[in-house]
């Protein structure tokens, strides 16, 4: 018979197999290990002090961290930081030239985010030459010369499609395009067109610069619009090439359509611009790549890094999830199998939508030399 007294004892003991598995002992915490912090608004804090404190929050915000550290990484790299190797060519091993050549970045984006206000993130990052190359699709170009010509306007996602439809309004997620822009667009672009289609017997003649290619129909237009307010018209201002493979999937594909009736012949060659895009990351000393959204930009901005054995810098942002096999959703390392990156080189990406952290990123990053500031390393 339990007296009370061994009774009361046996309720106190704590079952060692169930202590033995919550009460497990840690491992000694290393000595560089990082604590979780976030920011203290008892104190004042600009910015980008701010901006700074997501490294230690965590989950995305420690990836959004980890993305303002690689990319002034590529902002700062020079090829003077590396020792001259045996086989450098003579003109590379001068010290002036060597702390002039810098990182090579390629940007993509994808299309809705010209329809968006990111429009005039990218706008500064080209008028200010912080990156060498673009590569977008077909409406991640003529959204941005639509807009020099009318307004986007701000709507709502849950708008009846049916309704718009009657109305001649286009919605891009909870953004609103009336159709009479896309009119306008049809009316600015098709005599370019026509005088690209007169110019083209002398281009193909033998000597001539060959026919049109995607990245020279940009370039072209961005010369034609002649307004600050594109992104394009920077581009072509500071030589900095476009890429665009889908350059027919959108708007300007159904000008390109329409043209063909009109006034057929002319010719636009894709393969000049994957030779000219390859050559670029081949001949780059040190390549980064900063890519938004998915789809063809972000793979043909990767592939050309192939060419190289791979890029040094990478930052993704996107919502993409890898489950479905996708390359829009694949994360940095499933490139580094692809040698698109290369192995130990700095990667992130961040599970979040470019509208909400890409300002930031600049804004931590390239748009620091406006302020008269240096990144920290």
């Amino acid at each position: 018979m339990t007296t009370p007294a061994s009774s009361s004892q046996a309720t106190k003991d704590v079952p060692a197999q169930a202590s033995a598995a919550v009460l497990v002992q840690s491992a000694p915490i290393p000595d560089d290990a990082i604590s979780v912090q976030g920011p203290n608004f008892d104190e004042p804090l600009g910015l980008q002090e701010l901006l700074a404190s997501y490294e230690r929050i965590g989950f995305q915000a420690t990836s959004f961290g980890k993305a303002i550290d690689i990319v002034n990484k590529m902002r700062k790299w020079r090829l003077s930081d590396e020792p001259i190797s045996p086989d450098e060519s003579p003109e590379l091993t001068d010290p002036e030239t060597r702390a002039k050549t810098r990182c090579t970045i390629l940007l993509g984006y994808t299309s809705n985010l010209i329809s968006s206000g990111l429009r005039e993130v990218i706008l500064h990052l080209v008028k200010h030459k912080h990156v060498s190359a673009i590569v977008t699709t077909a409406g991640g170009i003529e959204e941005d010369f639509i807009k020099c010509l009318g307004k986007t306007y701000l709507g709502d996602f849950t708008l009846d499609g049916a309704d718009l439809r009657k109305k001649g309004m286009n919605r891009i997620g909870n953004l609103v395009v009336p159709n009479d822009n896309y009119c306008a667009f049809e009316d600015w672009v098709t005599p370019i067109l026509d005088k690209m289609l007169a110019e083209q017997p002398e281009r193909l003649k033998e000597g001539g610069e060959g026919p049109w290619s995607p990245s020279e129909v940009i370039k072209r237009l961005g010369k034609e619009i002649d307004n600050e307010e594109s992104v394009y018209y920077w581009a072509y201002k500071n030589n900095i090439p476009v890429f665009c493979p889908a350059l027919t999937d959108g708007s300007l594909g159904d000008m390109i359509f329409f043209h063909s009736y009109r006034n057929p012949g002319l010719i636009i060659d894709i393969v000049r611009d994957i030779r000219s895009l390859n050559a670029l990351a081949m001949t780059a000393k040190k390549a980064g790549m900063i890519i938004l959204g998915g789809g063809v930009c972000k793979h043909q901005v990767a592939n050309a890094m192939l060419m190289r054995n791979g890029a040094d810098f990478s930052v993704y942002i996107n919502t993409g999830q890898e489950f479905d096999g996708s390359d829009s959703g694949a994360r940095p390392d499933e490139a580094v199998s692809w040698g698109k990156i290369r192995a130990g080189a700095e990667s992130v990406k961040v599970y979040a939508d470019a509208t909400l952290v890409f300002p930031l990123l600049v804004a931590a990053t390239f748009a620091r030399d406006r302020e008269g500031q240096k990144a920290e390393p």
